[in-house]
């Protein structure tokens, strides 16, 4: 089945793409062919806009504050008998209802340049600045160190951790190089062990090789030295108490709730990076 998919927004559009990628995630063998309009916030934008969802007719999804704009949208979708869809009403309606105030008309307001911002900012710079096992003088001012053996999604992790506002460490775990004897005593950051199955680990690492034109047959994809180093380190998470995640079943984004959860529950409930 083939879908056009038409996303308007008066701001960057970040929130209804995300809204659109979960709702999809719901439906198999759905080709879908996305139109995305962001800062839509002038009627001679709209104009141009509704043009080419007439051509490509389909499902229109929504997030405009201004009235005016969001009514001529709303009109014309259904002159042409399409669907305009705005997903943030039932939830700002609650709201407005539970606080006994109406929203504020403000396009992407959740963007705004507050402190939160800029925290998300620094936990990106030191992310990037600390992957891999680089800068572990000062792995203390993380948030997270996440350890595992090589090709865990430790450095995907860390990114994503990074924007929720976490300053994220990553060290690989080698048994013929061990980490540095910080990584023992760390007292601020929560460490946590990325393990996951060897078969998996040696599927991943095969592609890896192939992708950089590598011999696939090494130390690196043997059946039996990988089943030893992920057995070395899963040791190692166990004599030091650490939290161990198994990442083998979970995608980017899961293994980082889990760890965010973690972070709440160590500091208490409600705290976390943002």
């Amino acid at each position: 089945m083939r879908l056009h998919l038409h996303l308007l927004s008066d701001s960057t559009g970040e929130t209804l793409e995300n809204i659109a990628k979960a709702a999809l995630a719901q439906y198999d063998d759905v080709e879908t062919i996305r139109h995305f309009w962001p800062m839509v916030r002038t009627e001679t934008h709209l104009e141009r806009i509704l043009q080419e969802i007439a051509q490509n007719p389909g499902l229109v999804l929504f997030t405009l504050v201004n009235s005016v704009t969001r009514r001529t949208l709303e009109t014309r979708c259904r002159a042409l008998g399409l669907p305009a869809v705005a997903p943030l009403d039932p939830v700002t309606g609650a709201l407005s209802g539970l606080l006994g105030q109406q929203a504020k008309a403000r396009p992407g307001r959740q963007h705004v340049l507050d402190a939160a911002y800029f925290a998300r900012v620094d936990a990106i710079q030191f992310t990037m600045a600390h992957d891999d096992g680089i800068g572990w003088e000062d792995w203390e001012e993380a948030d997270i160190v996440l350890a595992g053996v090589s090709r865990s999604s430790k450095t995907p992790t860390s990114i994503y951790l990074a924007n929720r506002g976490y300053k994220t460490a990553n060290i690989p775990i080698v048994v013929e190089s061990p980490p540095p004897a910080e990584l023992f005593s760390l007292v601020h950051p929560l460490v946590v062990g990325l393990t996951t199955s060897a078969d998996r680990l040696i599927q991943v690492r095969r592609n890896r090789l192939l992708s950089l034109n590598q011999a696939p047959e090494t130390d690196y994809v043997d059946q039996e030295a990988v089943t030893r180093e992920v057995a070395y380190a899963r040791r190692m998470f166990a004599d030091n108490d650490w939290p161990v995640i198994d990442v083998t079943r979970r995608s980017i984004e899961e293994t980082a709730a889990a760890i965010i959860a973690l972070v709440n529950e160590r500091d208490g409930e409600g705290a976390g990076g943002e």
